[in-house]
């Protein structure tokens, strides 16, 4: 629901504060108060949802914000149809008035879910509910079978047993839904050595519903575990009678306590005082999926983060769940077995699940190969345990964090998620809340490190600097945001199975196409998605399903780079409501661009057909597009310059982080002042000379001096050095810019090296020990 709504709200914001720049339209004043009043009602959903509602579940709250959700789209459409229409009718009129219809039903709806919500609000709070705290959930391991954690094993059990320190240590086991967290301290705990070593063990699951009133139930598992099962009178203890009698019984005892399944700090903050600390070695082991839990309970010393297995790992570990110690597999079915075990991708919980299938046709290889042909599908038929579990991790998200976890179902199996791309998508979307001191993008790349902390996304690879390049997601957990997002109406998957299910495609907001189209499917796609925000293509979709996807008057992002098209359609020229365009065309781009008003980011990858032909892009378009935060362009001698009368056209557009590339014969001062926050910028050589010479681009001693210091780049922070063969040093003045903070030299040249170190030492001698220098031999 948040997701909705967040958008909503950036919708409304723009129509009440159009952009200074802009100034398309002026609101009619008499439509204000209702707009103002729509706003008002958005927000409060939006901190309701944030806020209130994480510990209310049911079928009344699932159905209000199905219908919350309903009506924000119902204003979306009906504000941004209205707007898109009136700054298409009003290209050659300029600016106009802004008068949208009556949105009385809207609001009604919204006012009646306020109503109900409060309502239901109010009953939660004099309801106690009785339900443990326990989870009673089944281990979907019951064999305790560890395999491929030997080493994890044998780390963790050192600390409890292996000449441990005396010190009261904590030790958090961290990692994604189904990795084995419980497995693996299932077994320290019963582990003979480790039984031996302590005086008294307690174990209590606290799981993803912990509140205060459940703390009672973690406190008489504890105390049924250390002096017996609890006698009929305690169950009438209170809290603090229940926890003094815990720290008794614990004291001067060398205990190990495991608290499993723990979702965030409150239930540590509420236990953590009643465990005493005798310094006599005793131990606590907590799991979690949550990575600030791990560092906020433990020391970064004794943080174990647990990894997926390896393939021949996850073999061993089917085999073994599969077959019995007397049973032997064929090597017709080992051959199977592993490619099934492999698509597992490492997780012990699917292994587990699969094996159970395997397990019911031990020697029937037509059984074997059908589960191996979707192991995806064969563990959700069959694993409503293991979707289960995984679903918590999602279910607990907070709300604001959910859209970024259901958009990694938009792209395809093992696909690596480029970073740049991905933050700039989420921003036009228009997911992105703002956070204070923070650009758009700085705080989308915050919440991803958010489902990273969480273990539902990876990092794949991490730049030089320590910024993420790129992030994947597990192939099981992806299946789950595919399923998760179509059942929420989020997400439409073409040629994916997850997203074939049967769907009411009724406000559909998004649709990503990872399979071939036939000219049937088109039109009863298009026809489906006519509301649709996005449309991002992952395949060459030919033919004539392109123009439908044109039709789709209300898009916000369109990413059709894998098509190639002759020349910028006049079609897209009318979805003026694009915020994201990535585009794959044979001929330069028209100056009309300049009409996609709401534009963010610009992709446009040039063909290129003929060598000796120069593409640029016309500079007064983009100058008229206010919005633009991103302009990049692919492909050989493709460049943002300028030309005739256009050198005298200069407006400020603050909104700009990325230029690539642009032609270094106007990069002067003065464009330069037009770009404050500018934070990339690619420079490409545009003067009348041979390019076959040249490797990269070519500046001028002159120009170098000239775009080097802080003035013009107040927060320039990585400068990297790469095929610049007639450079001869870096200028000095680089070195002042006080946010540099890398200068990476991928040369030969003995003097533009030693220009770096020189920077580097200049800078240690002011104080500023920061500034790395790192350089890389071409070649290696």
């Amino acid at each position: 629901m948040a997701y909705s709504l967040e958008s909503l709200v950036q919708i409304v914001q723009q129509i009440l504060h159009p952009d200074h720049h802009q100034s398309l339209w002026t609101l009619d004043p008499y439509k204000r108060p209702q707009i103002e009043a729509l706003l008002e009602k958005a927000c409060f959903f939006k901190d309701f949802s944030e806020n209130s509602c994480s510990g209310i579940s049911g079928d009344r709250i699932l159905s209000l914000e199905i219908r919350i959700r309903d009506a924000a789209y119902d204003a979306e459409d009906i504000l941004e149809s209205h707007l898109s229409e009136q700054i298409l009718s009003s290209r050659e009129g300029g600016s106009f008035i802004f008068s949208p219809p009556d949105l009385e039903k809207v609001i009604g709806e919204l006012d009646y879910a306020k109503e109900q919500m409060m309502t239901i609000m109010n009953s939660s709070q004099t309801t106690d509910s009785s339900s443990p705290a326990v989870s009673s959930r089944q281990d979907p391991n019951p064999k305790n079978i560890v395999v491929g954690v030997g080493e994890d094993f044998i780390r963790l059990k050192g600390w409890l047993v292996g000449q441990p320190s005396k010190a009261f240590q904590v030790i958090p086991i961290v990692g994604m839904g189904g990795i084995g967290k419980t497995t693996l301290a299932r077994n320290l705990y019963d582990d003979p050595s480790v039984i031996s070593r302590f005086d008294t063990r307690a174990w209590a699951t606290i799981s993803q519903d912990y509140n205060n009133r459940k703390l009672q139930d973690v406190l008489l598992s504890l105390l049924g575990c250390v002096i017996g099962k609890p006698k009929v009178k305690m169950l009438g203890m209170s809290d603090d009678q229940l926890a003094l009698r815990l720290h008794q019984a614990l004291i001067g005892r060398r205990y190990l306590i495991v608290l499993d399944d723990v979702w965030d700090v409150k239930p540590w903050d509420d236990t953590r005082r009643f465990f005493p600390d005798d310094n006599n070695g005793s131990r606590i082991i907590v799991t979690t999926r949550e990575s600030s839990v791990a560092y906020y309970t433990g020391s970064q010393s004794l943080y174990h983060q647990m990894n997926l297995l390896k393939d021949d790992e996850s073999w061993n570990l089917l085999h073994q769940k599969v077959f019995a110690l007397e049973d032997t597999c064929s090597p017709e079915l080992e051959k199977i077995g592993k490619k099934i075990a492999k698509d597992c991708r490492g997780l012990p919980l699917a292994i587990h699940v699969i094996g159970g299938i395997l397990s019911q046709a031990k020697t029937s290889q037509d059984f074997w190969e059908h589960v191996s042909d979707n192991v995806s599908a064969a563990i959700a038929d069959k694993g409503e345990q293991y979707s289960n579990i995984l679903s918590l991790s999602y279910n607990r998200l907070p709300n604001h964090l959910k859209p970024y976890f259901l958009y990694m179902g938009a792209f395809p199996e093992d696909y690596e998620i480029r970073s740049s791309k991905l933050i700039k998508l989420l921003v036009a979307e228009g997911f992105v809340q703002p956070i204070l001191g923070k650009s758009l993008e700085e705080a989308a790349e915050m919440h991803l490190k958010a489902l990273v902390d969480r273990n539902l996304i990876f990092v794949r690879q991490q730049g030089t600097n320590g910024n993420v390049k790129s992030y994947s997601i597990h192939d099981l957990l992806r299946d789950l945001c595919a399923r998760k997002a179509c059942e929420e109406k989020f997400l439409f998957i073409h040629g994916c199975e997850p997203g074939n299910l049967p769907i009411n495609t009724s406000f559909l907001r998004r649709v990503c196409a990872h399979g071939p189209f036939r000219d049937e499917d088109a039109n009863r796609l298009m026809e489906q998605i006519r509301l649709a925000r996005s449309f991002l293509l992952f395949n060459d979709i030919r033919g004539s399903t392109s123009f439908g996807i044109f039709q789709l008057r209300l898009l916000r992002v369109l990413d059709i780079l894998q098509e190639l098209l002759y020349r910028l359609p006049e079609a897209i020229l009318q979805l003026v409501n694009l915020r994201y365009l990535a585009i794959n065309i044979r001929n330069t781009l028209p100056s009309s661009i300049s009409t996609l008003c709401n534009l963010q980011t610009l992709i446009a990858r040039h063909a290129g057909l003929y060598r000796n032909v120069k593409h640029s892009v016309v500079i007064h378009a983009l100058l008229d597009m206010t919005q633009l935060r991103h302009i990049q362009f692919k492909g050989p001698r493709n460049y943002v310059g300028y030309h005739g009368k256009d050198k005298n056209r200069f407006f400020v557009l603050d909104k700009l982080q990325t230029v690539s590339p642009i032609g270094i014969s106007v990069l002067t001062d003065r464009v330069l002042e037009t770009l404050p926050n500018l934070e990339k910028l690619g420079i490409f050589w545009d003067e009348e000379v041979d390019h076959l010479t040249l490797r990269a681009c070519r500046i001028l001693d002159p120009n170098m001096n000239e775009i080097a210091d802080d003035t013009n780049f107040p927060r320039f922070e990585h400068l990297v050095i790469r095929h610049c063969e007639e450079l001869k040093e870096i200028p000095l003045a680089i070195g002042e810019i006080p946010t540099l903070k890398i200068i990476e030299v991928h040369e030969d040249n003995p003097s533009v090296v030693a220009s770096a170190r020189k920077i580097q030492e200049d800078q240690r001698d002011y104080g500023n020990d920061d500034l790395q220098m790192t350089e890389l031999i071409r070649g290696y």
